[in-house]
């Protein structure tokens, strides 16, 4: 049977005007801002007049450490919503804008997949509403009037080897990690080390994905610790004086993005920081906003359970004061397999022996997300190769470990796919069966969160830490920073730092190599292993087989 690509199906999507897709949670047309006639941004006064509505159950979507073999997370989050939808639900889900970078990279769309989609496909992965732009140019406005303002006499006294505010592009770029600026002569400022980091890692995206609103984005935005005088004292960036122009930059990047699945469902597409070098999820305001919109909120955390699972339950939930009803967490046949030592030319034969060893990575993640007190089911997303014996042994598995595994053909099929999940997904939600509890509190010292996370999440035996980065995290307990949560920069491949370690590895150490004080975000960074801030393009990017075809179609974004 040939089956349509991603790309296919969704060109022939039959998309319903945005004005619509509001109607369905009540969005009046005079709150929403149009953008074309199939995307629009919910204005800020109509989310304010929410606030006192009581809120839906949450639903979190997370994975397994990702393989090359895939494993369908937002497809998953789209097909569990329009489930929910087919079962008579009012169900929204939530989930990120994505970043210029990986799609000329090597990643792809992050529009989700076959007949579980979010539209307009090609718009959400390119600019779409230009949320990704407005942040850019927020943050480089900040860098340029740091610089100006050394220029023109340095009245605060920053030291110019102590900025540590770097700069921003939505676009992988390696040979721009470390640069000099300011080369050239007196009038174009003082030379001095700095570098680039990718969008999506910016502190001003963190930012914006935390604020409730605009005067709160303006308070965080000034936070922002920029620099350093000799002395050690912090130079803020109301200091800069850039926080006023910064947010004027952000105020219509604030109000989040509303588009349609496939099947006409509402999705609120906002903010988009990575999980391997930020805190991974949605913003706060789209995801609480669709609390107070619908019944059943699906949203999802980026990578495996061990980064974007852990930061939403540890940073975000703590910060936006939500819990989790139950959390989904997505594998495939294929993939159990690929963690079960089989190449990725092989995983289409049957082999239920390497199911089973590929299991424990599973295992892992069911027990860590378990430890903060919430219900766990396992989807399985289906792909048509998976062998009823390789389904079975990962259902008994699952069940050995006191949870429960469903098939989900949503993207064969989609919401009539994802029925039997929906259903049941939406029984536990409905029982209140959760007791959610971040795994550390925030009086807890620095140092000891960031060891927590290693051993209780990624099971390491210890923390390597030389004293210059100790030293750091007790001189921001002392500036009155101990109470933060710690968002930890690391491969999403393995639960270690070393990619190549797939499965559900031990007794290993987690090397830090770098701490930076996000203290506008509200959150310190924590990188370790070899995690870039930056990323390069593989050797063969996405990009070059990236056009617009004869029919003035774009080819290549899949």
């Amino acid at each position: 049977m040939a089956y349509k690509t991603d790309i296919e199906i969704a060109r022939e999507a039959n998309k319903k005007p945005i004005l619509e897709i509001g109607e369905k949670l009540g969005i009046p047309a005079e709150h929403l801002l149009p953008f074309g006639h199939d995307k629009a941004k919910i204005s800020a006064d109509f989310i304010e007049a929410q606030a006192n509505k009581p809120d839906g159950k949450l639903i979190l979507v997370t994975a397994i450490n990702p393989t090359p073999a895939g494993e369908g997370k937002t497809t998953t989050t789209v097909g569990l919503g329009d489930g929910l939808n087919a079962i008579d639900k009012k169900a929204a889900i939530c989930i990120r804008e994505a970043s210029l970078g990986p799609c000329f990279g090597m990643k792809g769309g992050a529009a989700g997949g076959g007949y579980a989609q979010v539209v307009p496909m090609e718009d959400m992965n390119l600019h779409f509403t230009g949320d990704f732009h407005a942040i850019t140019s927020a943050h480089n406005l900040l860098s340029a009037m740091i610089d100006n303002h050394i220029y023109w006499g340095n009245e605060l006294n920053i030291d110019n080897r102590r900025v540590t505010w770097r700069r921003v592009m939505d676009m992988n770029d390696r040979a721009l990690r470390d640069t000099v600026t300011s080369l050239g002569g007196v009038t174009n400022g003082i030379p001095r080390q700095t570098g680039f980091d990718i969008t999506v890692a910016s502190e001003v995206l963190a930012i914006l994905c935390l604020a409730r609103n605009l005067k709160d984005l303006q308070q965080r935005l000034g936070d922002i610790i920029v620099a350093y005088t000799r002395e050690l004292k912090p130079i803020y960036a109301r200091d800069i004086k850039a926080d006023g122009a910064m947010t004027v930059l952000l105020q219509q990047a604030m109000q989040p993005n509303l588009v349609q699945t496939l099947e006409n469902n509402p999705a609120l597409v906002h903010g988009g920081p990575f999980a391997n070098i930020a805190h991974g999820c949605n913003s706060i305001i789209a995801t609480t906003t669709a609390l107070k919109l619908a019944d059943y909120v699906v949203t999802e955390a980026g990578f495996g359970a061990d980064l974007g699972a852990e930061k939403f339950l540890n940073i975000k939930c703590r910060k936006a004061g939500i819990a989790p009803s139950v959390v989904v967490l997505v594998a495939t046949i294929r993939a159990m397999k690929m963690n079960g030592g089989v190449t990725k030319e092989d995983l289409g034969l049957e082999n239920t022996q390497a199911v089973l060893d590929g299991c424990p990575n599973l295992g892992r993640h069911i027990e860590n997300l378990k430890s903060f007190g919430v219900p766990v089911v396992v989807a399985i997303n289906h792909f048509v190769t998976d062998a009823d014996a390789e389904v079975q042994v990962v259902k008994d598995f699952v069940s050995n470990q006191g949870a429960e595994a469903i098939v989900s053909q949503h993207w064969e099929y989609g919401s009539e796919g994802a029925k039997e999940l929906a259903t049941r997904v939406a029984q536990i939600a409905d029982a209140d069966m959760a007791n959610f509890a971040p795994i550390y509190p925030d009086d807890m010292p620095l140092f000891a969160k960031i060891e927590t996370i290693a051993k209780r999440i990624y099971r390491a035996d210890e923390v390597l830490a030389d004293k210059k980065i100790r030293t750091q995290l007790k001189q921001w307990e002392k500036q009155g920073y101990g109470n933060l949560p710690v968002c930890m920069a690391k491969t999403q491949y393995s639960f270690s730092t070393d990619p190549n370690l797939r499965g559900a590895p031990d007794g290993h150490s987690v090397p830090i190599r770098e701490v930076r004080l996000a203290a506008g975000a509200g959150f310190v960074v924590v990188i370790c292993g070899e995690i870039m801030t930056m990323p390069g393009l593989p050797r063969v990017p996405s990009a070059e087989v990236i056009r617009i075809n004869e029919q003035g179609q774009i080819d290549g974004l899949f």
